[in-house]
């Protein structure tokens, strides 16, 4: 789940050091579009770039592909898209990333028509996209600040502010059914991205509640459970009524604790709206995984353009999304209409957002 957030925030870090970025010498730039245009391009014969009458999706990961969390869910849900589609899926988990551009070379020689990269730690194999032996690939990779941007590959990112400011509203919807105007939220390090992600659920609750209050904690640490546990009971007792979890390993820990109270809880990243032990009332999704099978969808279609950074739009692309676990018909549908609204661009998010310090 610390993976999940990373890559949900990666949208930040490229805004705030994408001056500091140059492209590889070797490899050809892209140029930037203008809003609302793209200069990218899908490859001919998509999904079957090369050709050969079949499609193989390679996948590199610098992790554990049977961790039961971020690395193994990126590669279940493309074999799960694959199966469907009649596709092959070769993978290799932790790969070194001394090892990147030798295993990306390897994934083309073996007719790969796709190479995807399990996360950025992998940039180094991305020169490989540049090369004779891979002319005839697509090649799919997590948005970073040290990935820069060429013709070869897409880049996948999203923008925090959409999904917490959303996260923040249909928490606001429960918060008002229980009459209750303060909300906590518990994370790891005080970084950049944990501020934007608090102060962007703050401002999608003022949307409901507009008298809300809300209690950050900052626990420097997103797996250890004691300091979540702690820092979830400390905000119980000072009287609120929902928490968010922003977490990763320590998540279960501080949302069970949460349920005993029984306050409004939110997932960090994945639809666990069947889960009982503990329970959440809303999921909140940028799995990076679901992205990946987003971005397979288009490729199916033949619509995968590279050169591009594809930025997943809330209200227009399947992922990133919010829903409630147990919404009444009312709350659904103002959640819908909300959603419905940034992506028509009738709500700006990061607008909303800065409506905090005025």
């Amino acid at each position: 789940m610390r993976k999940a957030l990373a890559a949900f925030t990666a949208g930040v870090a490229v805004a705030a050091l994408a001056a500091c970025v140059s492209n590889d010498e070797t490899a050809t730039p892209a140029p930037t579009a203008a809003p609302g245009t793209s200069t990218g391009t899908p490859l001919p014969g998509e999904p079957d770039v090369n050709g050969d009458g079949k499609v193989v999706i390679g996948v590199l990961s610098p992790g554990d592909i049977n961790d039961n969390g971020y690395y193994e869910s990126f590669v279940v849900k493309a074999e799960a898209f694959a199966q469907a589609q009649g596709w092959t899926v070769i993978k290799r988990g932790s790969v070194p990333v001394s090892e990147a551009l030798t295993a990306a070379r390897a994934l083309c020689q073996q007719k790969a028509d796709m190479v995807a990269i399990g996360a950025s730690e992998l940039k180094d194999a991305i020169p490989a996209s540049e090369e004779a032996v891979c002319a005839k690939t697509a090649w799919y990779v997590p948005s970073s600040a040290n990935v820069p941007q060429t013709r070869k590959i897409m880049l996948s990112s999203d923008d925090p502010n959409q999904s917490m400011l959303v996260a923040g509203y249909a928490a606001g919807l429960l918060m008002q059914a229980r009459n209750t105007a303060k909300a906590g939220f518990v994370t790891g390090p005080e970084a950049d991205f944990t501020k934007i992600a608090s102060a962007a659920f703050l401002a999608g609750i003022r949307e409901l509640v507009p008298a809300a209050t809300l209690v950050t904690t900052y626990t420097g640490d997103f797996d250890d459970s004691g300091k979540a546990r702690e820092a979830t009971q400390a905000q119980l007792s000072q009287g609120v009524g929902a928490i968010y979890p922003y977490l990763g390993g320590a998540t279960d820990a501080a949302t069970a604790l949460a349920n005993s109270a029984k306050a409004v809880t939110l997932t960090p990243g994945t639809d666990r709206c069947a889960s009982t032990s503990p329970a959440f009332d809303v999921s909140v999704l940028f799995d990076p995984g679901d992205y990946f099978a987003a971005a397979l969808q288009l490729y199916a279609a033949g619509k995968l353009e590279m050169g591009i950074t594809k930025t997943w739009q809330l209200g227009v692309d399947p992922y990133p999304t919010v829903k409630l676990c147990k919404g009444t018909p009312e709350q659904n549908a103002k959640l819908a209409a909300f959603i419905a609204d940034i992506g028509r661009g009738t709500i700006d998010p990061a607008a909303e957002v800065r409506k905090l310090g005025s």
